[in-house]
């Protein structure tokens, strides 16, 4: 068992179980990674009493990347699988193959992810669990009980789960689908579903000056004084078109990690305005660009071509 305040720096006394050695699933230690104190206790809750623990938020606040980085520093095998609409009932539960054994083509059961994690000291994580396809999700239903089962049907096999088997989900939306266009592909949960997952937890974009320190441990050239003026500007325009986007001015916002890949950008081209319109503004809708340009014109006192008093001036 190891502290959390040690581990984690939260101002708590609760302890959690933890292995002392690493093996090839236990994600690399990302020391420039910040947590967020509830939603890491929501996390360690699964991990220590095998809660099912759901985290929800928008893009780019590092939903995944938070399970991975508690599991990390408990030496917690991790592996995640993105339910995209290619993955199917047989890949998460398995399918008859063809191998060649003893120079003879035979017919063998492959057991898919969920049955091979299940019967393993093994966090899955599901990403994007409210795009996953209907038939898949009744699939992961029977596993989402802390003691649920899982029936191998062409085996007549019930799996028994590992004691220190954990499941986790993030997803963008609540199960809710795709209400504000921004999340296309998402589909409405079933209710049921949402009900057997024991936390939900909430994580939205950090307060402006974590999000400085990210940037800048992700790109260690700013990490001085003229660097933090310019990270500053950029996370305040992140937080402009974010505004932007809560009030319908905008159909998309800036992520902490567009944000990241800016600063990056602005050392490949060494120029901050040309390395925004590659990183960000470009991504946005052409009627919408202006405004934008407009965020960027109020925290750099810089105007791009994009901007409508740049386009009025050109056509005086």
């Amino acid at each position: 068992m190891v502290s959390v305040r040690t581990l984690f720096g939260i101002d708590s006394d609760l302890k959690v179980p933890a292995f002392s050695e690493r093996d090839t699933h236990v994600p690399d230690i990302d020391d420039a990674y910040r947590f967020n104190a509830d939603v890491t206790l929501a996390i360690l809750a699964g991990f220590t009493w095998n809660r099912r623990v759901m985290v929800q938020g928008l893009h780019g606040t590092g939903k995944s990347t938070h399970i991975e980085q508690v599991a990390a520093r408990l030496n917690w095998p991790c592996i995640r699988v993105n339910l995209d609409g290619h993955i199917s009932r047989l890949d998460l539960v398995g399918k008859d193959t063809i191998v060649l054994r003893d120079g003879k083509q035979i017919t063998e059961f492959q057991e898919g992810i969920v049955p091979w994690a299940l019967q393993r000291p093994m966090a899955l994580i599901f990403d994007e669990y409210d795009a996953g396809r209907p038939d898949v999700m009744f699939v992961i239903q029977r596993i989402l009980e802390r003691d649920g089962k899982f029936t191998l049907l062409d085996q007549n096999r019930v799996i028994h789960s590992h004691p220190s088997f954990r499941l986790f989900a993030t997803s963008n939306t609540i199960g809710l689908g795709n209400l504000n266009g921004l999340y296309h592909g998402t589909q409405a949960l079933n209710h049921a579903q949402i009900d057997r997952w024991n936390i939900v937890a909430s994580l939205n974009y950090l307060p402006p000056n974590e999000e400085i320190a990210i940037v800048q441990a992700r790109v260690p050239a700013y990490a001085n004084e003229k660097g933090t003026k310019l990270v500053a500007a950029m996370v305040a325009v992140a937080e402009l078109t974010r505004k932007g986007f809560a009030v319908g001015d905008l159909s998309c916002l800036m992520s902490p990690r567009t944000v990241i890949t800016w600063a990056e950008n602005c050392q490949i081209f060494s120029d901050t305005a040309l390395a925004f319109r590659l990183s960000f503004l470009n991504k946005c809708e052409e009627a919408e660009r202006a405004i934008v340009a407009e965020y960027f014109q109020r925290c750099f006192d810089q105007e791009l071509i994009e901007s409508h008093l740049h386009q009025i001036k050109n056509a005086v």
